[in-house]
């Protein structure tokens, strides 16, 4: 018998989960197909998660009619490790071929999983992966090396959909049924998951426009956020509030007790009465998400992770076309305080040609990080 193992948090389940698993189950001819949630990902923690069993609930839904549904991981509870579930799968199916099906970018990882080669004792490896897809070809190679084997690859054409951009819109109270399978969109509205309750009611203070650049930096700063070990919850909220008041004038009812700082350009201003909504009239109390709203347009001396990591989402989402908004995109991949300096630099050197004024707060700014870097790469 042909068993294909397809494991992860589904955090939640989308659209791509289901073309992966039938691609895969077409390709090699499955005669069972078993889709095992987590527990815990021990390589997702700060996730804005939904509990196990609503996962093990969104798996039998989303999945009905395409394989059987495991409690295993869920039940046994505690971080869920691969070798200990593929294990489990080889004894209680000693005879049979067993291929476990992952992602090109779970494949890329996969040295780094725990007991990596007590995995490949019990199972083959089959990789999903969008045709035209270059990477897994390099990952292949360096799994091959490492390993003596090769991965079965499945080509499929997949959209561009991801649980981190579903978890976002859902957690901003925005509709995913796009993105979902049937059902899913609905059970994640009864059951209030993935939502941020300040959230949904501050998209009705922004125009369409507006709105839509929120929701690309929400969906970077949450792309991103792990790297530098901020909770997915802390970056999506600083980014969904931190043009909250870019629309609203500062006669605005809802401003009414606000005090306008001395000497800030009218484009500036938004920053620091964005952080006011989100104390006062949204709840927010975490100090570095109103600092990274204070300060997401002008930066400021020793900013924050949170902080760096909003003005660079802000200023390079990728709805952002100006000229050399690439290059900065891919120093922000290997370097953010290089990219924080690099971007500030870039903001003061146009504002200096176009003749505008220059915020003394912006270039104290530049001049903080630039000392820091440089301090930072003598060492």
């Amino acid at each position: 018998m042909k068993i294909i193992l397809f494991g992860g948090a589904f955090n939640p389940v989308h659209n791509e989960h289901v073309a992966m698993l039938k691609a895969a189950k077409e390709r090699l001819g499955a005669d069972k197909v078993i889709i095992m949630p987590t527990a815990v990902s021990p390589h997702k923690s700060g996730f804005i998660t939904a509990a196990p069993s609503a996962r093990l609930e969104m798996c039998r839904i989303a999945f009905d009619g395409l394989g059987e549904v495991s409690d295993f991981e869920v039940s046994k509870g505690g971080a869920s490790y691969s070798y200990v579930t593929c294990e489990y799968l080889r004894h209680k199916y000693p005879d049979d071929e067993i291929y476990f099906l992952m992602g090109a970018d779970m494949f890329a990882y996969f040295p780094m999983w725990v007991y990596p080669e007590r995995i490949l004792k019990c199972v083959k490896l089959a990789v999903c992966a969008r045709e035209g897809s270059a990477d897994v070809n390099l990952a292949q190679r360096d799994f091959q090396n490492d390993y003596g084997e090769t991965a079965t690859v499945i080509g499929y054409k997949g959209a561009d959909i991801s649980s981190t951009r579903v978890r976002v819109r859902a957690a901003m109270g925005l509709d995913i049924s796009e993105y979902v399978p049937a059902g899913i969109a609905e059970y994640i509205k009864a059951q209030g998951l993935y939502l941020i309750p300040s959230l949904p009611r501050a998209q009705k203070l922004m125009n369409e426009k507006r709105a839509a650049h929120v929701l690309r930096v929400a969906y970077m700063a949450a792309e991103n956020c792990r790297r530098f070990k901020i909770p997915e919850k802390t970056a999506v909220t600083a980014a969904a509030l931190h043009d909250v008041a870019k629309n609203l004038k500062l006669s605005d009812k809802l401003l009414k007790d606000f005090v306008p700082p001395e000497g800030v350009p009218e484009s500036v201003m938004h920053q620091f009465s964005g952080a006011y909504l989100a104390e006062h009239e949204f709840g927010i109390a975490d100090e570095d998400i109103l600092n990274a709203i204070r300060y997401h347009t002008s930066g400021r001396p020793d900013m924050s992770d949170l902080e760096k990591l909003l003005f660079l989402c802000d200023m390079l989402e990728e709805g952002r076309d100006f000229e050399g908004v690439d290059k900065l995109r891919k120093l922000f991949a290997k370097d953010m305080d290089a990219c924080l300096e690099e971007s500030l630099k870039m903001e003061l050197d146009y504002l200096r040609a176009e003749g505008k004024y220059i915020y003394p707060l912006t270039q104290a700014a530049y001049d903080y990080i630039k000392q820091y870097n440089a301090h930072k790469n003598r060492i």
